[in-house]
């Protein structure tokens, strides 16, 4: 057992004395020692900033800083600054806050900015929070949260905003540093697991020595695949359940098929003693070469990820080349073959996955804390493996620190701990380390298109041919296995295409799974607006121009796309011409050509039309969902869903339809999730269908609780039902609203014998369910304007403006709506300029922290303009979802961007992320006479 050393501190105003070891982080001590959770840990490398503290009057990351080296200092949390400062109360009058996570660490930090500089400007607030990374919001509302403080805003921030829209109601307990992420559940007597990972790519497992591992002081137990795997059932999610892969076991047992998959589980006293032990396990692999590049691996036979699968092709779907789009392809006046390489990304959420699991042999319960958005699909999947019954098995999960797809379907890791669990009828915790977050979490957006585009003299779509091949890494993640034909589907977009064809394939490769992140199909609008501007040059138009030649507008709603979706209730036309007026296009055009000329300067403009589809009727499981409602004794309605709390607002806009469909004060309704020991099952939060599923699921409950409730109240005011209505908190006779209950008098006479009996029902709460299953399809659409300048010298991408045209049908709270669009607007300039994960030759990973996983900091983020369009959905409340499509519109818009001002000086490029060495290898090439031409296809096969 490491040494003891003894430390004094001053803790938030309070002395203190305590024990340590001297290799224990402050970050550490303060969480597991002192119990100030709201310390939070996010990266390991001091370039996150979530874990920032107060030492001595200063900032500091308390992940690099050791507990001993505090001996004597004056330490600050967030807890110590309350939830009533000034940045607090800005930050939640300003909507500064999503998943919370960086929260804590923001406000030791602009507070300090704050005490440095009485009124900063916004490029010093900027500059003071770069340390600070947020993937939620994307910046700008902190920003402005700080100017708010610094300018002594109003003591008490207003219930509403100057929208109308109501402040979150997520935010109190976040920005007093009650939040409670599944690393903050820590129950008595918990064990800590931890992985070793295989550093090879592909080979055979020769040897797994773990005895000097388990002879280690504080290790309660070693699994490697001949102790686990055995006990394992079935770790396929539901939607992939039937599907045709190879087994998928909890740790690799003959062979690896990627750098990171999990060979040795740990069990351990503290972490850090889990970690002492994976040093000394023994592992013998025998290398082989690895399969890494998709266009190679589809037709090859000798090196195979899966060598029983026969292939490395995952899936295959085709649609037919009829010969009419055949014709056209080979024919027309203008043929144009684009090329799109997308590279690939991670969700790289601020919180990292994580698990504690506990297993009672007495009552054979099982119940895990977890880091999840969906808890319901991961209480079936916990019991599919650990063979607990899944009435057993009980998942919670209060706050997520972000997810973008990763947590929405349950991990293998997290699988494998609760089977851990299970086995050893213990409580194990895991957390996942940035570098196994980067590495063996879940991979995406690694997709190739290559596209033929026929148009007619005058610049109108044709046909098109889409040929498209994607990475799906050592096995499909979640729904994104049934994804990939969707991007074929919806490839012509918001265009008048009359004819369109597509081949999909996606194949396995040595590396990290394939999981959703932010749109498993946003390779349609990434590829396609990419192109489209291509296409644009290529026939000598504006692109502009060629998106207005060949837009739906209204008059030709709804639309059969050729691949028969049917289009309906979007505006594509509309938000494309309210862009080009915000922009002042042909302004802006005549500004470039002057900079150009007389400054050498290279200006560019983006746009990018963007289509989501959402709440999508044939996704099972995700397709539904269920609500339930009870009154309670005083008369407050509580809603318990399946949802789960990673930063989109639910709480508040899901109390918000309740409360207008019941006509009551929105403070009058609480919503529970998080919880299947509370909640209906249901499909958790994500792929944007809570507010068009969720949402109407709620509608559907309140109507039949006012069925109940007006029977009810009918019984005790002596009137007939039909004259019963809600009105602002009670019950009334419309004919006579001097006679009226209120609900608190109506929850408490349904428990009455009597009245129950009258009703021909049992005595009991007042509630009701309702359910929801989605329509085929429902569509929002945007378009993405912005302008950029790319600096020749050093290659760096500067944004100057962006604006975003969004019609999410109608708006339940509009800054939650824009919170949506700006993060994901971020995460879309990340995947254009700087997010990248990288391997080298052998298929070992190079990106392993957020110092090499480049995400924007607050200085890279632009202010983002917002336009709204409300066109109803036909759904109930007329919705429609929008969680996705700002980071496929961003990643577009701002490619096309550079690409825009690229082109000025004869430079190609057709593939992101576009960082500084991309583009100056463009103007090199450019500059030098070669630039890739765009060739004139031959036909499909």
């Amino acid at each position: 057992m490491a040494e003891r050393i003894s430390v004094e501190m001053t803790l938030n105003g309070r002395r203190l004395r305590a024990d340590t070891t001297s290799r224990t982080t402050l970050a550490d001590f303060l969480r597991e020692e002192c119990g100030l959770t709201a310390t939070h840990i996010g990266c390991e490398q001091g370039v996150c900033g979530a874990c920032t503290v107060s030492m001595d009057g200063a900032t500091v990351l308390s992940c690099l800083v050791l507990a001993v080296q505090a001996d004597g200092a004056e330490i600050r949390t967030a807890e110590g600054l309350g939830g009533g400062s000034p940045l607090a109360e800005a930050l939640h009058a300003e909507h500064g806050i999503q998943c919370g996570y960086c929260t804590p660490g923001i406000l030791m930090r602009g507070t300090e900015l704050l005490g440095e500089q009485a009124a900063p400007s916004e490029q010093e607030i900027r500059s003071g929070l770069c340390g600070n990374l947020c993937r939620c919001t994307g910046y700008a509302t902190i920003v402005k949260a700080v100017a708010r403080a610094s300018s002594a805003g109003p003591a008490s921030p207003p219930a509403q905003d100057e929208t109308g829209a109501p402040r979150r109601r997520e935010d109190e307990h976040l920005l007093a540093g009650r939040g409670e992420f599944v690393n903050d559940v820590s129950p008595p007597g918990t064990l800590h697991a931890a992985f070793l990972r295989s550093a090879v790519a592909s080979g055979r497992i020769a040897r797994v020595e773990a005895g000097a591992a388990r002879a280690l002081d504080g290790v309660v137990a070693v699994f490697t695949a001949d102790d686990l795997n055995q006990h394992a059932g079935s770790m396929v999610p539901t939607p992939l359940l039937g599907t045709d892969e190879p087994p998928l076991r909890p740790l690799a047992g003959n062979r690896v098929h990627y750098a990171g998959e999990p060979l040795a589980l740990v069990v351990a006293r503290d972490r850090y003693v889990a970690d002492d032990a994976l040093e000394l396990i023994e592992v013998e692999i025998e290398p082989q070469p690895p399969v890494l590049e998709p266009e190679t691996a589809v037709d090859d036979t000798a090196g195979l990820v899966y060598p029983e699968a026969g292939s490395n092709l995952c899936q295959e779907l085709a649609s037919p080349v009829r010969p009419k789009l055949r014709r056209a392809l080979e024919d027309s006046p203008h043929v144009v073959r684009v090329t799109s390489r997308q590279q690939r990304q991670t969700n790289a959420p601020l919180e990292p996955r994580g698990v504690v699991a506990s297993y009672d042999p007495d009552t054979g319960e099982l119940v895990a804390s977890m880091s999840t958005q969906n808890p319901h699909e991961a209480k079936l999947a916990i019991s599919r493996v650990t063979g607990v019954a899944a009435e057993r098995v009980r998942v919670t999960a209060r706050d997520v620190g972000g997810s973008f797809g990763l947590k929405v379907w349950t991990g293998r890791d997290e699988l494998t701990v609760a089977l851990a669990a299970r086995v050893l009828g213990r409580t194990l915790k895991w957390i996942e380390t940035r570098q196994e977050n980067l590495t063996a979490s879940g991979h995406a957006r690694m997709d190739i298109g290559a596209a033929t585009f026929a148009l007619d003299q005058d610049g109108h779509f044709l046909g098109t041919y889409l040929d498209h091949l994607e990475d799906t890494g050592a096995y499909p993640t979640g729904v994104v296995g049934k994804a990939g034909p969707f991007v074929g589907m919806m490839f012509t977009g918001p265009y008048r295409v009359p004819l369109h064809a597509f081949r999909f394939r996606s194949v396995r490769t040595n590396t990290c799974p394939r999981g959703a992140y932010r749109g498993p199909w946003a390779f349609a609008t990434v590829a396609r607006e990419q192109m489209v501007d291509e296409v644009a040059r290529a026939v000598g138009l504006d692109p502009l121009e060629l998106r207005r030649r060949n837009m739906l507008t209204a008059d030709e709603l709804p639309y059969t796309m050729p691949t028969r979706l049917v289009l309906d209730h979007v505006t594509p036309a509309e938000t494309l011409e309210q862009v080009a007026r915000w922009l002042d296009h042909p302004g802006l055009r005549r500004r470039q050509r002057t900079l150009l000329e007389e400054e050498g300067r290279l200006i560019g403009i983006g746009l990018a039309m963007g289509l989501e589809p959402s709440s999508i009727g044939t996704m099972e499981p995700i397709d539904r969902d269920t609500a339930r409602l009870r009154v309670e004794q005083d008369g407050t309605v509580t809603a318990f869903l399946a949802t789960g709390a990673g930063g989109q607002g639910v709480e508040t806009t899901m109390a918000q339809v309740v409360a207008a469909e019941l006509d009551l004060d929105l403070g009058d309704v609480r919503v529970v999730q998080g919880d299947t020991g509370a909640t209906p099952y249901g499909r958790g939060t994500g792929a944007s269908g809570t507010a068009v599923i969720t949402g109407s699921a709620c509608r559907a409950a309140a109507a039949e609780l006012l069925v109940t409730a007006k029977q009810l109240a009918s019984e005790l005011l002596d009137v007939p039902a039909d004259r019963v209505e809600s009105r602002r908190g009670v019950l009334v006779d419309r004919l006579n609203p001097g006679v009226a209950l209120s609900w608190a008098q109506l929850a408490k006479a349904a428990t009455a014998q009597e009245i129950a009996e009258g009703l021909g029902a049992a005595p009991g709460v007042l509630e009701a369910f309702g359910h929801y299953k989605a329509p085929m399809m429902t569509w929002s659409n945007a378009c993405h304007g912005c302008v950029v300048e790319v600096d020749r010298d050093l290659g760096r991408v500067r944004i100057e403006r962006y604006v975003v045209a969004e019609d999410c049908g109608k708006i339940i709270n509009a800054k939650v709506v824009e919170g949506q669009i700006a993060g994901g607007v971020l995460q879309g300039i990340g995947g254009a300029l700087s997010e990248e994960v990288r391997y080298d030759a052998q298929g070992r990973p190079l990106t392993l922290g957020l110092a090499e996983y480049v995400l924007p900091t607050a200085t890279e983020a632009p202010p983002i303009d917002f336009l709204h369009i409300e066109t109803p959905s036909p759904t109930p409340g007329g919705h429609k979802g929008m969680g996705q499509g700002g980071a496929a519109g961003a990643l577009a818009c701002v490619f096309n961007a550079v690409a825009d001002a690229l082109a000025l000086v004869g430079a190609r490029v057709d593939r992101t992320p576009l960082d500084p060495e991309r583009i100056l290898t463009a103007l090199a090439e450019a500059r030098s006479g070669s630039p890739r031409p765009a060739a004139r296809p031959p036909s499909p096969s």
